[in-house]
């Protein structure tokens, strides 16, 4: 019996098993709604420096621009924080479809790490 080859791993950084909730904001691509935006509540299920793994109700086109928006807790209002941490850009790279929901891997436009200098 032959050993197969291990898969070379891809990812530059690791990823943390997270579950954060986000506002997603993107473009509907439907004809006679183009430029409309979407807006929908999702689940990051991982995340990384360099993109995310996100669970959503609506599925997103391949390649799609994305903003996304973590919500900050209500006592957090006090307290001055930067906008880089708060919104994100990043495009889809990978849609699976699933019965209820689509799991939808992100790549950050920036890496986290750059966001928080």
């Amino acid at each position: 019996m032959k050993k197969t080859k291990a898969v070379e791993e891809r990812r530059q950084w690791p990823r943390l098993p997270v579950a954060i909730p986000m506002f997603v904001r993107s473009r509907s691509e439907k004809v006679g709604e183009e430029n409309k935006e979407i807006l929908e509540f999702a689940s990051a299920l991982n995340i990384s420096a360099g993109g995310a793994l996100l669970a959503t109700r609506r599925a997103l086109p391949l390649f799609a621009r994305v903003s996304l928006e973590i919500p900050t807790a209500p006592f957090a209002n006090d307290i001055e924080l930067p906008k880089s941490c708060h919104i994100l850009q990043a495009r889809a790279v990978r849609v699976t479809h699933a019965e209820g929901y689509h799991l939808v891997g992100l790549k950050f436009a920036a890496k986290l790490t750059e966001n928080l200098s």
